[in-house]
């Protein structure tokens, strides 16, 4: 099992993104550093969802649009250290669907079951393995980190 360090600031952004999309699933990427237990996330960056065949369950990000997320990601020192995504009423489990069309091994899969329109339920899943055929969803522990707001003489 990995960790997941979010701040309380990118938290709130993943869910505050699935109500803004409700009924239909939002999705984004996640920019951070890897550590020895697993990534230190500093910034989530929200994607546009492509798929408008079924957008109240699934999503895809564009490939171009994903290109200047890591474009922009490198320039800051940063990496994709995973994505997020919705699950409109619909718990905050991974599907079948978000396993076969994961490919980004050793990267956080974030889902935030939105409930009626409020997020309700967030769980993220590492996807582990060597290879397309060996991978596989490990249960990552969130934890969260509030900013400290810098104090004159602290």
């Amino acid at each position: 099992m990995g960790i997941l360090h979010l701040t309380g600031a990118v938290y709130r952004a993943i869910r505050a993104h699935g109500e803004e999309t409700y009924p239909h699933e939002c999705c984004g990427a996640l920019l951070g550093k890897s550590t020895g237990e697993g990534w230190r996330v500093e910034k989530s960056i929200p994607a546009g969802n492509t798929r408008t065949d079924s957008a109240h369950n699934r999503y895809q990000i564009a490939p171009a649009e994903l290109v200047k997320i890591e474009r922009g990601a490198r320039q800051q020192g940063l990496e994709i250290a995973g994505f997020y995504h919705s699950h409109p009423d619909h718990p905050a489990q991974w599907s079948p669907t978000d396993f076969a069309e994961a490919h980004w091994i050793g990267c956080s899969y974030v889902i935030t079951e939105v409930a009626d329109g409020k997020a309700a339920v967030t769980n993220s899943f590492r996807l582990a393995g060597e290879t397309e055929e060996t991978k596989r969803f490990e249960p990552d522990t969130i934890i969260l980190e509030e900013e400290s707001i810098g104090r004159p003489g602290v």
